[in-house]
């Protein structure tokens, strides 16, 4: 009886340990697929800068629109930490991202200016590489919690406080343009 109890308690360590320290490789990918948004992030808001000169030179007159988008770039530049820090002014850079890009609707040089077109399909690739970055960490995420909230996961997840991570939503691209001009 005592070795079957003995051998009970062996296997029950031996769960909660290649339990917990899986729960440690996934919180380890989830930090790592979180540093490729965040790079794709940073790569985002360096290139804005450079894409809002660019349309000045042709749309001077847009100043409200260059100065939303600079602020809402700057807030974005600014912020540090997971998702939830993220989510509200990535959307808000989005919008404006989509604004700027919609002046050049109005501006046919503009449109055909290799400097702006170099920079659109920098932009455009970036987008893409944070929807593709986006989307590998919300697999994770989804991963990751599915373990949280399931037994007998859920024991060790709660002993070794492994908390649920949120997914990271933004809007889809500000490379898409809408038709419509903004009215301020």
């Amino acid at each position: 009886m005592a070795i079957a109890i003995l051998g009970v308690l062996v296997v029950v360590i031996a769960w909660a340990t290649v339990s917990f320290n899986r729960f440690v490789a996934q919180r380890q990918t989830l930090d790592n697929s979180w540093s490729n948004v965040e790079t794709e992030l940073s790569r985002r808001h360096e290139l804005i800068p450079n894409l809002v000169e660019t349309v000045r030179g042709y749309a001077a007159h847009e100043s409200d629109t260059f100065r939303h988008v600079t602020e809402a770039r700057a807030g974005a530049a600014g912020v540090s930490g997971g998702p939830e820090a993220h989510e509200g002014i990535e959307n808000v850079l989005t919008v404006e991202l989509r604004h700027l890009l919609a002046i050049s609707e109005a501006y046919p040089e503009l449109r055909a200016s290799a400097a702006f077109l170099d920079l659109q399909n920098e932009l455009v690739t970036t987008e893409d590489r944070l929807q593709a970055a986006r989307r590998l960490f919300n697999g994770n995420v989804r991963e990751y919690n599915r373990r949280v909230e399931s037994i007998p996961s859920l024991l060790i997840a709660k002993l070794a406080r492994f908390p649920k991570r949120s997914y990271f939503e933004i809007e889809p691209s500000a490379t898409e343009v809408p038709n419509a001009r903004r009215i301020d």
